[in-house]
């Protein structure tokens, strides 16, 4: 690490060991989720229990339980890390999250509403109930927002947005039974709480879809970071793009809101993980990074949701927004110092040498002037309207 201006910076090694970080971690993180637990499995046991499958109890829970919960928390992350980066970089904003763009509320009511309703709708139908909640709260935003052409809009009018949403889910609530209100209420904190093979088989038709996409907006993404009227000098119609970004997102977002709920800030700090690491790359090298990121952020807080209150599992949800929002904030305040300080940096020093040439040469011309005295008798100029002496004698 090297220090610029007292700002901590991640220096090359740093940004070396950002695949050896990430691998590490992940590797921990699935290990302690797939032996801690009742039943515990060893580590060097492991292997022989999930080959025993159905043998065993610890095959069983191991295989049908564990196993799939992880699969789902690593797409799951890598989902919303994604997600997270292309919001904020289509919109130029590091505080655009799917929480505060309607999105994440949205897909929830969408999924909610007919539990409450007591609709009977097959399991199928959810991640179409959530894409089109999310498409109405991505929907309302934009329209409200005027589709996009500002920013800053489209972040505040969301924020209005997921406000709005979120009280219609609260009405739900009240509208709910006991068992319903329980249901309901793990599910809006996200929770992987008995996942199996079928939730995760859900939602591979739509990442098939969304990881194309993604390839294709990235070039996108760095475009309108430049600004909507650069981008448009480039070729690149800033507000039907900012619409493609999130159409996207939402197809991101919605099936796994609908399968796990709306895990709350992992889009958020998983974008500021990739930049820190590397802050002077583009959308192109970050957006990997934070869909790494993200599923290291789910996957690590899914293990003190599963065993911190043991036997009762506590939403993954609620950690991820208790360690990443302090986390994430520190990252963007680190991230603008940087900036800061590396504008600061080369602007400052050249006034300084200027003003240090000027200041010599001013020295140079006053001693080369100051064996003739005081200018101000003879060599100075009179004021318009005054004579000199040298003027009377004339």
């Amino acid at each position: 690490m090297r220090v610029d201006g007292g700002v901590r910076r991640p220096g090359p090694r740093a940004r070396a060991w950002q695949p050896l970080l990430v691998v590490a971690v992940l590797a921990a993180a699935s290990l302690c989720a797939l032996c801690l637990g009742t039943p515990y499995v060893p580590p060097h046991r492991l292997l022989g229990t999930v080959l025993d499958g159905d043998a065993t109890l610890a095959g069983i829970v191991v295989t049908e339980l564990r196993v799939p919960r992880l699969v789902l928390a690593l797409i799951a992350g890598a989902c919303l890390g994604a997600a997270g980066l292309v919001l904020q970089e289509a919109l130029r904003n590091p505080l655009a999250v799917p929480e505060m763009l309607g999105v994440s509320s949205g897909a929830a009511l969408g999924v909610a509403a007919p539990l409450v309703l007591a609709l009977s709708l097959p399991a199928a139908a959810q991640p179409l109930l959530a894409l089109g909640g999310a498409v109405l709260g991505g929907g309302l935003t934009l329209i409200a927002a005027g589709l996009g052409r500002s920013p800053s809009a489209v972040l505040l009018t969301g924020a209005a947005v997921a406000a709005a949403l979120q009280a219609a889910l609260l009405v739900l609530m009240v509208m709910a039974d006991q068992l319903d209100l329980q249901l309901i209420y793990r599910y809006l904190l996200g929770s992987l709480s008995a996942r199996t093979w079928g939730d995760v088989s859900g939602l591979w038709p739509w990442l098939l879809v969304a990881v194309p996409a993604l390839v294709l907006c990235a070039p996108v993404l760095s475009v309108l970071r430049l600004g909507d009227e650069d981008a448009e000098a480039l070729g690149v119609r800033a507000q039907r793009a900012r619409l493609a970004a999130l159409a996207i997102a939402v197809v991101l977002i919605a099936p796994v809101t609908a399968v796990c709920g709306p895990v709350a800030w992992v889009g958020f700090l998983a974008p500021h993980l990739a930049r820190w690491f590397n802050p002077t790359s583009g959308a192109v090298s970050w957006l990997p990074w934070s869909a790494a990121w993200g599923a290291v952020v789910v996957t690590v807080a899914d293990v003190p949701a599963r065993l911190a209150l043991a036997p009762v599992e506590t939403p993954a949800g609620a950690w991820t927004a208790l360690l990443g929002v302090p986390a994430g904030v520190a990252l963007m305040r680190s991230g603008r110092r940087d900036r800061r300080v590396g504008r600061r940096g080369p602007a400052a020093a050249k006034p300084a040498t200027a003003g240090a040439t000027r200041g010599a040469e001013t020295h140079d011309e006053r001693g080369a002037h100051g064996a003739h005295g005081e200018r101000g008798a003879h060599g100075a100029s009179p004021p318009h309207g005054e004579t000199t002496g040298t003027g009377d004698a004339r």
